[in-house]
């Protein structure tokens, strides 16, 4: 099994196409191509993290999207999402509930081989410094786009600094 992790989609949004120099000609070819590649990389029965900024589109729109994409779908909401944010009832195409998380949020994995969980610290927005940070916690984050440096253990897991598709961990 694997977990996925993945921001700044904006689903429905043109411009981000010229705004962050999306290689798409036209909206509809970037939503495809996002839900694509979601599709081909993530199982029905997969954990994927999506960390704001999912879609700028009301709640309707948010629906239809949730409903193409596989997983078992976490939102860590970013400064876009509240059109949104507070619609019930989302489902994955996997038939998975989404769950919206709080917009600081930590969890832990069992890494092979290693004897003390793994800290995970997710934020839409990236940070200095982060809960553990000083103790080999890991910090994941969006919002920027590939547009800041990378701190010792924190990563851009933004679409744009992944060919457009999820960031993959392996357990």
């Amino acid at each position: 099994m694997t977990t996925w992790f993945t921001a700044d989609t904006h689903f429905g949004h043109a411009n981000i196409i010229k705004y962050c120099e999306r290689p798409f000609s036209s909206l509809e070819e970037m939503d495809e191509t996002l839900i694509e590649n979601w599709n081909k990389a993530v199982n029905p029965d997969d954990t994927i993290y999506h960390l704001g900024d999912f879609t700028l589109a009301g709640k309707e729109a948010a629906r239809v999207y949730f409903l193409r994409l596989n997983g078992k779908i976490f939102i860590v909401p970013g400064g876009h999402d509240r059109k949104w944010l507070k619609g019930k009832d989302y489902f994955s195409r996997s038939g998975h509930p989404v769950t919206i998380l709080p917009p600081l949020y930590t969890f832990s994995v069992s890494l092979p081989n290693e004897k003390h969980p793994q800290p995970i610290v997710l934020c839409h927005y990236a940070m200095r410094v982060w809960d553990r940070s000083h103790y080999g916690s890991w910090h994941l984050f969006g919002h920027s786009h590939g547009n800041l440096s990378q701190l010792k253990n924190s990563l851009d897991v933004g679409v744009d600094c992944w060919d457009y598709r999820p960031f993959g961990l392996f357990f």
